[in-house]
């Protein structure tokens, strides 16, 4: 297994399995898969290789076979552009133990430090799951609040828990 920044030639692949988690792992995003199964493959493409390098994506391989993802998303706005929202991780349940989300976390944390202008990364991640919210503990994220009602799901209303980790030391950070 290995871990590499995804490609516009890794659209296809990668289209799959976010179609795949969408599917799988409903509560854990705000999308559906039926919403993004209508996304044109622009829109998977730009995804993974922001032509304004803003955003970044990261793979998980096993082989040539993409079985794990997270990107990060980055803001031109000046107010908020020292902060980096890490979005889509997933991995497939097949590859789950082995540590694939650990290995891909590690990455887009060790990406985002390398932008001097970030400062934190925040995320969200569905209440109750916690292998998820355990990880993100375990590379120093840290839960700064609860959003109740934030998705809709076949089961009912579920809260997101909204997690940070300073990337860097600041002497302005409150």
């Amino acid at each position: 297994m290995h871990v590499a920044r995804l490609q516009p030639s890794d659209a296809k692949q990668y289209r799959e399995l976010m179609l795949q988690a969408y599917e799988f792992a409903t509560d854990a995003f705000t999308s559906t898969a039926n919403e993004r199964a209508a996304e044109p493959e622009a829109f998977w493409v730009k995804r993974i290789a922001d032509p304004t390098g803003l955003s970044a994506a990261l793979g998980a391989f096993d082989g040539q076979a993409l079985v794990g993802t997270v990107a990060l998303e980055c803001s031109t706005k000046p107010k908020i552009r020292h902060k980096g929202l890490v979005i889509g991780m997933y991995t497939s349940p097949s590859v789950r133990g082995k540590g694939i989300g650990r290995a891909l976390l590690d990455a887009i944390v060790s990406e985002a430090r390398a932008r001097e202008d970030l400062l934190v990364l925040t995320l969200t991640v569905t209440e109750g799951n916690e292998p998820a919210i355990n990880l993100y503990r375990s590379v120093g994220f840290e839960t700064f609040g609860i959003e109740p009602m934030a998705i809709r799901t076949s089961s009912g209303f579920k809260a997101k828990v909204h997690m940070a980790l300073r990337l860097q030391p600041s002497e302005t950070a409150a």
